[in-house]
């Protein structure tokens, strides 16, 4: 796979950080979300810690984290603080560590008053995995971000549809958006390391990833 993935999703709680807690699980990689809203309500960092069950050292510290659960514009101005996308570093690994960086809601929510999510993926220059609900409306919410996403120029790996399996909707959006659906993760009663590891291997297509 590539040295970083970036996942987004059609919108917010669609699964991003359960997918991304997936991936660090199963491919040992390294977490990091530049820029965390609602952190009184818990961060996503500490959410894959715990359900992919690895350690602090193996996530990095968010760049921005604003404590009121809306979107990183109103976080920032409502903590007085400018969000500047251009300050946000791509993280420099060791040799052999991938990394796993989860946006912040859809690709067009607003950051500053000009840039949105979009405007942070192309600065970090990653390709993207988008996390799309396998349910009713997401054929068009997921043809929607990945059109916006190749229009800037953006590669888009793959979709991974979140939810009780719907093969029609998977085959629209392979069909109509001309993206493949690499992966699945099904409704799940317990979240922990051994359960996404093994929604890895029998739901997802390791082409893509390994």
């Amino acid at each position: 796979m590539t040295d970083a993935l970036f996942i987004t999703g059609t919108d917010t709680n669609v699964g991003k950080t359960l997918l991304s807690a997936l991936l660090v699980a199963a491919l040992g990689a390294v977490y990091w979300k530049p820029i965390q809203t609602g952190a009184s309500e818990g961060t996503d960092r500490r959410a894959v810690m715990r359900w992919a069950c690895v350690p602090e050292s193996q996530t990095l510290a968010e760049f921005y984290c604003f404590d009121p659960p809306v979107s990183p514009h109103l976080a920032a101005e409502r903590s007085g603080v400018r969000i500047e996308i251009g300050e946000i570093p791509r993280p420099d690994l060791a040799s052999g560590k991938s990394l796993i960086v989860e946006g912040a809601g859809g690709i067009l929510v607003p950051i500053t008053d000009t840039e949105s999510m979009l405007d942070l993926i192309w600065h970090l220059d990653m390709p993207v995995i988008v996390a799309a609900r396998s349910a009713l409306g997401t054929i068009n919410h997921t043809r929607l971000t990945v059109h916006a996403l190749r229009t800037s120029g953006i590669r888009v790996i793959g979709v991974v549809a979140i939810g009780e399996e719907n093969k029609d909707n998977e085959r629209a959006i392979e069909r109509f958006a001309a993206v493949p659906v690499i992966g699945r993760i099904p409704m799940l009663e317990t979240i922990n390391r051994d359960t996404l590891i093994a929604v890895y291997r029998s739901h997802f297509d390791r082409r893509y990833f390994e």
